[in-house]
């Protein structure tokens, strides 16, 4: 069982800041959703459900931190009500995988309790790629956006002992029954998509290899938080090719609706087709 936990719609301005090459050309491509018309996203987290084991994929942007982002900037969302409702509440999680460390995909890793920071997942353990924990931590020393980062939602979680950093090989690393990290680096260093098997039906968690389904029809579209543009193109295509003709799932992570899809080659690019929204049931 895989549930989308929705935590904020991004405005169209930070969309269009984090993918400032799509035009209304691009967005009208036919191959295109109607519903992706525009340049918008979601901030949302996955709630898994895999062989007993009760899994998040990334946790959002958090409340009561302050961020440069006006949309990330100490907000007060009730993300945490809303994944208790969808039979997630925050001590039955056993497994938080980080995607990669952007502000919008580790915020509540933490909460605010008496003015301290606290891993939110107290009975979870938090799985990383090392070079993503490697490379942060060294941008940490001199940004101090970064850095804040780290104070409020990273080293609260490795000084509770609870953020295991993984060495991921290429083939991918299994973290639960079903539950596979692969390796999908370019928009960070230590980036990781999720693959989801053994449910009948297969699944991939992008992270961020992809923001919108328009990088579908223009994979080579980069966005503005990549930190190899050139990698990330190459990441995203070879996704793609793997995923395209086969009944597999592409559940986009700042995708609005359709989330999921397949995916099918359409001349030198791709396409998501819409799938049944039974797939992915709405927190």
């Amino acid at each position: 069982m895989v549930r989308r936990v929705d935590e904020i719609d991004m405005s169209p301005e930070t969309s269009q800041w984090l993918l400032p090459d799509a035009t209304p050309e691009h967005l009208h491509h036919p191959l295109l959703h109607p519903g992706f018309t525009a340049v918008a996203m979601h901030v949302h987290l996955f709630a898994i459900e895999a062989n007993g084991k009760r899994i998040l994929v990334d946790t959002g942007i958090g409340n009561d931190k302050p961020r440069q982002i006006p949309d990330a900037d100490n907000l007060r969302t009730p993300l945490l009500h809303r994944l208790t409702a969808a039979g997630f509440a925050p001590d039955t999680i056993d497994v938080v995988i980080t995607t990669h460390m952007h502000v919008d995909h580790v915020g509540w890793n933490t909460y605010l309790a008496d003015g301290r920071w606290t891993p939110t997942f107290p009975n979870a353990r938090y799985l990383t790629d090392r070079r993503e924990w490697d490379h942060w931590t060294a941008v940490a020393e001199t940004d101090e956006d970064v850095a804040q980062v780290h104070r409020d939602s990273l080293r609260p979680v490795r000084d509770h002992g609870l953020y295991d950093l993984l060495d991921v090989p290429a083939a991918g690393l299994d973290v639960a029954d079903g539950v596979r990290l692969v390796p999908t680096r370019g928009h960070t260093p230590g980036h990781l998509s999720v693959k989801l098997t053994g449910t009948g039906r297969n699944a991939l968690i992008s992270g961020d290899s992809l923001h919108h389904p328009v990088q579908l029809a223009y994979p080579e579209m980069a966005t503005v938080g990549d930190v190899d543009p050139a990698e990330a193109r190459t990441t995203r295509r070879r996704l793609l090719t793997e995923l395209a003709g086969t009944d597999d799932l592409l559940l986009g992570t700042h995708f609005t609706h359709p989330t999921a899809g397949r995916v099918r080659r359409r001349d030198d690019g791709f396409q998501l087709l819409d799938a049944s929204p039974a797939l992915l049931p709405p927190a």
